[in-house]
Formats: structure tokens, sequence, C-alpha cells
């Protein structure tokens, strides 16, 4: 797109956001009509994706704002129902945007397979067998999913762990074989599951051991994404708050999480704030990236903060968030659910690692957000601002009633549905 930057936004009615992205190109004249319909997931869509449907449950999707990454301008779709999350976003895009935009960067997209074996006679030697037929097991891993490689994709190697090994149980020592797989643009789970499987009989052949468990791994710390940002105080102040003071408050709040794991839990928790909205609404497992990320902040033996601030030699604030980052932009459920496609053809990513990287500088983006209100005004009071339209909403009003009842709300400090019925009772009068 050519801007993200659209002064006034919230401001518009819903209608008027659709014309205007509409105008800007951003969807065709069909996913313009699949925003306008009041069931987006059609039934017979919804009922051939998961099993027992009996309907289905819409979220608010919002488009995060502002954000500059690389150089190139994203309105980023959001699918969340918490009040304040794509306002702190896009809020905190404006800022670093100011500052230059994010910076992103990935690893690539090399996805695991595990093959669990028990029950080798000699685990020592079973490991030297898998390794000495490496090539021709890549090679039966390959021949199982040959689309993928004729993309450019597939087994690139394997390796082997052996666990337990001073386990006195039979159940505890095991055997695990590793294929590093190449998913191109896929998040990949399916293809990875029918890799190992493949390769289930010849390893049992190799071993003498007996394969259990043959699947995925959702711990892809060989799929990294990679955002940072440098803001200069300055952009950081406000007519309250000094923007030194707000800068140096953001790098003890991640102090206090790097150190304090229940700290740290709440911290990471605004973080996936940013990042699992745009996981859902672009279609793809929010689950397998949020095992991920939680198990990437505990790699060094600690549950930690998934981001780091400091202050860089020029007095600038600097954050940078790492993640494992299994998405995809073809598969699955990208391909049937409507909202999902247009979610893609918005944000006109050309690849999975695209992708990955913009959800992670919203992910850096949120947790500024968060950390920027906490040090200053409080995280309740923009929160609850927002918030007062929901609990207005809750006590039964509607139309324009619900921004009068929300106003009210505010202004009384009272942001509650027992207060919200009283004055929706006195409106009604």
């Amino acid at each position: 797109m050519k801007t993200s930057r659209i002064p006034g936004f919230y401001n518009m009615t819903v209608e008027k956001r659709r014309e205007l992205l509409a105008s800007m190109q951003l969807f065709n004249d069909e996913q313009l009509n699949n925003l306008r319909k009041a069931e987006s997931l059609p039934l017979g869509t919804a009922d051939n994706m998961i099993e027992n449907v009996i309907g289905t449950f819409p979220l608010p999707l919002g488009l995060g704002l502002n954000f500059l990454i690389n150089g190139k301008d994203y309105a980023v779709p959001m699918a969340i129902e918490e009040p304040s999350v794509v306002a702190s976003a896009s809020y905190i895009a404006k800022i670093v945007r100011d500052a230059g935009g994010f910076t992103t960067e990935s690893t690539g997209r090399v996805m695991i397979g595990q093959i669990q074996v028990v029950g080798c006679p000699d685990i020592e030697g079973a490991k030297k067998a898998i390794l000495a037929e490496r090539d021709a097991l890549l090679n039966d891993a390959n021949a199982a999913y040959p689309s993928l490689v004729a993309r450019g994709g597939g087994a690139e190697d394997l390796e082997v762990r052996l666990l337990n090994e001073g386990s006195g149980s039979k159940y505890g020592k095991m055997l695990v074989v590793h294929v590093y797989i190449n998913t191109c643009d896929a998040m990949g789970a399916n293809i990875i599951n029918t890799m190992v499987e493949a390769l289930a009989p010849s390893i049992e052949q190799l071993t003498n051991g007996k394969v259990y468990l043959r699947i995925l791994s959702n711990y892809a710390d060989r799929c990294l994404a990679k955002a940072s940002c440098a803001i200069p105080p300055e952009l950081l102040g406000s007519d309250d708050f000094a923007g030194e003071a707000v800068r140096d408050g953001v790098v003890h709040a991640y102090e206090f999480a790097a150190s304090d794991p229940y700290r740290a839990v709440t911290h990471n928790k605004g973080i996936m704030n940013g990042i699992d909205p745009v996981v859902i609404a672009t279609g793809n497992d929010w689950r397998a990236v949020e095992a991920g990320a939680h198990a990437y902040a505990a790699r060094y033996g600690k549950y930690s903060s998934m981001t780091t601030w400091a202050v860089d030699d020029n007095g600038n604030l600097v954050g940078e968030l790492e993640l494992p980052m299994s998405v995809g932009t073809v598969g699955g459920s990208i391909r049937v659910h409507p909202m999902a496609q247009i979610a893609h053809t918005i944000l006109g990513v050309a690849s999975a690692e695209e992708l990955a990287q913009i959800i992670v500088a919203v992910g850096l983006a949120q947790n500024l957000g968060a950390l920027k209100a906490l040090v200053t005004d409080g995280i309740q009071k923009g929160h609850m601002a927002l918030h007062s339209r929901s609990v207005a909403m809750a006590a039964g009003a509607t139309g324009e009633m619900i921004d009068i009842i929300a106003e009210q709300l505010i202004q009384e400090k009272e942001i509650r549905v027992g207060k919200a019925k009283e004055l929706v009772e006195e409106y009604i009068k």
C-alpha cells in the first residue's frame, strides 16, 4: 500500500472505512462484499473445517495503522475482542514511524519433525546407523512430498538426539531423530507429519527399536523472525512526562520482566496481545505460535521477557523482539476462510518470511505501548476509556446511546455495568 498513515481513521463510520480502503485498492469488490456480510464465514464452509459445528464465532477485525517496516508501509489486520490493543499498536507504530520505522529480519523457513524411538538394544549404534543413512533418509522424506521439493523446499538435514541416557527406566531412555524441513510459504504441519511418518519404518529397521511419536515440533527455533527499533526520547514525551523519564521507565519495566517470571508472564502476554490477532486474522495457528514463543522465552533455563529494551550511546530507546514464527501464507484455513483471504490481500505480503517479520514488529509495538502506559498514566486510563463502550453495550445501550453512556462513564470515573445500567435507564426516561 502507498501509506498506512491514515489520520482520523478511527473517527470514520465502518462503511466509510471500507470505502476508503477499497479506493486504495486494498481489496476487490468481492472481498468488499464479504466484509459487508453479517456472516463472513459461511456455515457450509465452517461445517467442513471442524467437527460438530453449530455456528460461527466472529471477532472484531481492525487495522493496525502507521506501520513502516523495512521502509514499506503496512496496514495490519488484527482480529481481537480486547479494547485498546489495536489503538495502542497503531499509536506506537506512529512514534516508531517518526523515528524511521521498524527493522526486521528472519532466519528462513526451516521447521522440525521429530521421530521418537524407544527400546533400542544399542542406542549409540542406532545413532550411528541413522547418521550413516542420512542422505537416503532425506531422499525418502522428500519422496513423500515431491510437490514441496518442486517449490524449492523439502527435507534438508537431520540429527539424532539421545534423551534420558542415564535413566534406569525403560520408559525414559529414548532416541529422537530431528528432520529439518524447509516448508517454503506453508506453516507445514501436514507436510512435516507426512514426511516423518514416511520415515518411521526405515528408522525402526536401522535402530531395532520401536517408533512411537512421529510429529512436528512447534518449537521452531530454526524459523525465527526479529524486529527492532530505535526511538529518540523526545518522541516518547508528553505534556506531563519528559521523554527521558518515559525512556528510563520502559527500561526499568523491562528489567523487572527480565528478572521475575511473575512479571514476565504478564509482560509477554501483552506482546502476544499484538501477535495473536495478526496470526488469527491471517488464518494461522495462534496456539502453535504461542507455544513456541513461550518456550523461546525460557530457552536459557528461566522464563523471562521476550523483548529487550535498552538505551544506546545516543540516548535512544532501543527495543528488540525475536521469536519462532511458524506462520504461512498458503495452505490450511488460509485458502478457505474468506476473512483470512482478505487479511492477506490487505497485507500484500510476498512470503511467509515477510508475514513473520510483520507479526513480530506488531508484537514489539504492542509491548512498548503497554510499558509506556504502565510507567506514565497507568494501564487503566486508556484501556478503560475504550472499555467503556463495551460496558455501555453490556448494560443495554444501542446506537448513538453507546457513545453518550460511554462518555458519561468516563467523566464520572465509574466504568462498570451497574453504573451504565443506571445511566441507560435515565436516558430512556
